[in-house]
């Protein structure tokens, strides 16, 4: 691994990071609150998964403990639209 691919990696991740939302799979979610218990913001991240939203909250960091810690693998990241409408 030479020295300038470790930068190119790093420069990566926080691309996908910055344009991407943690997304929910709310059929096997338990509502246990273990990912809202662990955001270091207090985000209720239980609640988005319920509505099967993205957390698109203006304060959540991507930091990934509520990814990291759902036991059962409900949460992840995935790149989405951060301009989309929603016509409601």
């Amino acid at each position: 691994m030479s020295f300038l691919n470790i930068f190119k990696s790093d420069s990566t991740r926080r691309t996908v990071l910055s344009e991407g939302h943690v997304v929910p799979e709310p059929s096997r979610c338990v509502q246990c609150g273990i990912c809202s218990y662990n955001c270091p913001i207090g985000i209720d991240v239980r609640a988005y998964v319920w509505r099967n939203e993205a957390v698109k909250h203006s304060e959540c960091l991507t930091c990934g403990e509520c990814v990291a810690r759902c036991p059962r693998g409900v949460l992840r990241f995935a790149q989405t639209d951060l301009f989309e409408r929603r016509d409601s």
